[in-house]
C-alpha cells in the first residue's frame, strides 16, 4: 500500500487531481478564427459564474486567442492542453 503524504506528492499528480470538470463542452473543431472566440463568448454567458466551460478547437490560434480573450473579459483561463490535433481549453466564468 502507498500513502500519499505531503513529502511524497508529485506536482503533476496534484495538478491532475485538481483539474476541474467542465459543466459545459463547446466543440469548435474545424472552425477558424474568429469563430471559436465568438462561440466561446456566447457560451460563457449561458453558464453560471463559477462554472467551467471546456472549449474543443483545432485552430492553433485558439491558444493566444483564449489567453487574450480571458484577460480582456475577466474570466479565468484554467488550462490549455493539446491532445493530437485538438486543443482542450478550460475557462471558468468569473462574473
Amino acid at each position: 500500500m502507498f500513502w500519499l503524504t505531503p513529502g511524497n506528492l508529485k506536482a503533476d499528480v496534484v495538478a491532475e487531481a485538481a483539474q476541474p470538470v467542465a459543466d459545459q463542452v463547446l466543440d469548435c473543431s474545424g472552425m477558424a478564427c474568429p469563430l471559436p472566440v465568438v462561440k466561446t463568448s456566447q457560451a460563457i454567458k449561458k453558464i453560471d459564474p463559477g462554472q467551467v466551460l471546456e472549449l474543443l478547437a483545432t485552430d492553433p490560434g485558439v491558444e493566444p486567442d483564449m489567453r487574450a480573450w480571458t484577460t480582456r473579459t475577466g474570466n479565468e483561463l484554467l488550462s490549455i492542453a493539446r491532445q493530437g490535433d485538438v486543443f482542450h481549453v478550460l475557462i471558468r466564468r468569473m462574473k
